[in-house]
């Protein structure tokens, strides 16, 4: 399948209905599909259940929050091997350090661009296909 035709999918993490559904729907506006999730403990569910090819994930959530989430998936790596984790939080700078012993490259900062989640997708979509 080429890149033009690759449909992602995409998990959208965040406590905050808003935030999740606008970023639902810019991935479904770009061709993409969209799973929500309203907190980590309920991400971790979700991806036993489907696989996906991007996580956008929120740090700070109630139950279980985005660190404890990568630390999971870290401690599961049969669950999603090949998922493209994204931290998007306007707190991240104080987890950076963490978040890179985790092996998660990819943090974005609150609010997010339109642009900067269309880079995301053609960047993913260059990474799937190659």
């Amino acid at each position: 399948m080429s890149s033009a035709s690759r449909q992602l999918h995409f998990l959208v993490v965040d406590d905050n209905e808003d935030i999740r559904d606008v970023f639902s729907r810019l991935v479904e506006r770009a061709g993409h599909a969209a799973a929500t999730a309203e907190d980590g403990q309920a991400a971790v569910e979700r991806l036993q259940e489907e696989s996906f090819d991007v996580m956008l994930l929120d740090l700070t959530m109630p139950r279980m929050n985005g660190v404890e989430v990568v630390r999971w998936l870290r401690e599961h790596p049969a669950v999603a091997p090949t998922m493209k984790v994204v931290v998007i939080s306007a707190w991240a700078g104080e987890h950076r350090a963490t978040l890179q012993e985790l092996g998660v490259d990819n943090v974005m900062q609150k609010p997010l661009r339109i642009q900067q989640l269309t880079d995301l997708i053609t960047e993913t979509l260059r990474t799937v296909d190659s």
